[in-house]
């Protein structure tokens, strides 16, 4: 029911003005806090979505939003962006499937952006504005788009990533003249926009300058992932990365970090089981490339502890099965490729909450089943109902709540890593994640009798 009426709500800013009613059977929605019926209406469609996702967000200038409505239906566009002091995030809908690694349609917004703001720069005489690049647009972005596409074309299967080319001119056709008249209605606001822009660009330029002439070692030269959100201290003493699945949690994890001690690299699609890999699969694989770019150091007989870009590796995961799978297949490339990384103390794995229990004013979280169950038995009273929400995953989370319950170093908890028994953790190793399945089963065989509760 949870996913289904947040699937409702998404229908409901996704075709702004259509009334939707939602009605689920009691004995579905008992002791969950989906109601058995709601009425979701969002006449301002996307714009209402953003305004409501950023609550009391303070933004640099007002919300700017649009649509274009085709008769035929193709080539139907509506945005809603906003700048804010942050890290951005765009979450885009093609025929409302969300696309959660992008595309050729957030191509055509990003143009749209960079080129409208360009273009009032030149009007207004701000030679400044020359540096801006799409980075320092987006940077603290926040957007949401929604295109419709006759035949749309994805890459893959589960359809994450629009590939359909005409999908980026639609969109900049659709948003570039409704934004140059929104500069140009409100030159206050534009100004300001603009101005925040440029210190976007200036503040890149610094950061990059001052990388050059800081770091005298190896790193100094070494090409960072773009995708890493890399902190600003210097040296690794008290510094920690977290390693996120995906662009929606890791746009959270950027919003909630630290930005002095704490960097975020998010890893998009599936992560190389590397026990039954070989090298040259390894080689080949770009979320491993990027990450041991990241950490600064190399694998196996290469591996260089001085050269550690960072004191902590932190993997930073959803709180149920898929994340603990991401989590395993990581650790296994740290055991198997990096060894002494896990030895010197280096490699932990974050705890995040897979509750939220509320009773009027208080908020706690819970971590699985039994931490909810133990949390209602002890700390609520029964006066009133306990509302129970259940987090799908990281990216759900708000920057607030994400920092509160994991990256705080105040009040998160951290599982080390640690090797124990080499020869025993090895043999283990090469039981579950090689490849050879019949060892899968014969461990199964032997262990079933442990397994209480089956996540299928």
């Amino acid at each position: 029911p949870e996913r289904l009426l947040a699937m409702t709500r998404s229908k409901a800013y996704l075709f702004g003005g259509v009334e939707l009613r939602w009605h689920c059977a009691s004995e579905l929605v008992a002791g969950t806090d989906v109601p058995e019926k709601a009425t979701f209406h969002f006449p301002g469609g996307l714009a209402d979505y953003l305004a409501a996702e950023l609550g009391a967000e303070k933004t640099v200038a007002p919300i700017f939003s649009g649509r274009t409505d085709k008769a035929s239906g193709h080539g139907a566009t509506e945005w809603a962006v906003a700048w804010f002091p942050g890290d951005g995030f765009v979450r885009s809908y093609c025929n409302t499937i969300p696309t959660g690694d992008g595309g050729t349609h957030e191509a055509g917004l990003r143009a749209a952006l960079v080129k409208g703001l360009k273009g009032y720069a030149e009007l207004t005489g701000n030679k400044r504005a020359a540096v801006i690049t799409a980075d320092d647009v987006m940077t603290s972005a926040a957007a949401l788009l929604s295109v419709f596409i006759r035949e749309p074309e994805f890459v893959g299967q589960t359809k994450d990533r629009l590939a359909t080319a005409e999908a980026t001119r639609v969109v900049e056709n659709a948003v570039r003249d409704p934004f140059d008249h929104w500069l140009a209605a409100s030159p206050n606001d534009a100004t300001r926009l603009l101005d925040w822009v440029v210190e976007r660009a200036e503040e890149r330029l610094r950061r990059r300058q001052e990388k050059e002439i800081g770091r005298q070692n190896a790193t100094r030269k070494l090409r960072l992932p773009g995708k890493l959100a890399d902190c600003s201290g210097r040296g690794s003493k008290d510094t920690e990365i977290f390693i996120v699945e995906g662009d929606s949690a890791g746009g959270s994890a950027k919003q909630a970090r630290n930005r002095a001690s704490q960097a975020v690299l998010p890893l998009r699609g599936k992560i190389l089981n590397v026990a039954n890999a070989g090298r040259e699969k390894l080689a080949q694989n770009q979320q491993l490339s990027d990450l041991i770019q990241a950490l600064g150091i190399g694998t196996g007989g290469r591996y260089r502890e001085e050269d550690l870009r960072y004191d902590r590796v932190i993997i930073m995961t959803d709180a149920d099965v898929d994340g603990a799978h991401i989590a395993s297949l990581l650790i296994t490339f740290f055991f198997r490729e990096t060894p002494e990384l896990i030895r010197e103390g280096h490699l932990y794995l974050a705890v995040p909450p897979l509750y939220r229990l509320s009773q009027g004013g208080k908020t706690i979280y819970a971590r699985d089943d039994r931490h909810r169950d133990e949390l209602l038995k002890k700390e609520f009273n029964g006066r009133s109902k306990v509302e129970v929400g259940r987090f799908k995953g990281l990216g759900e989370m708000m920057p607030g709540q994400l920092k509160e319950t994991t990256m705080d170093p105040a009040k998160r908890t951290l599982l080390r890593v640690e090797i124990v028994e080499p020869e025993r953790t090895s043999a283990s190793v090469d039981s579950l994640m090689g490849n050879k399945p019949e060892e899968r089963f014969r461990f199964i065989q032997e262990h079933a009798e442990f397994a209480h509760d089956l996540d299928i």
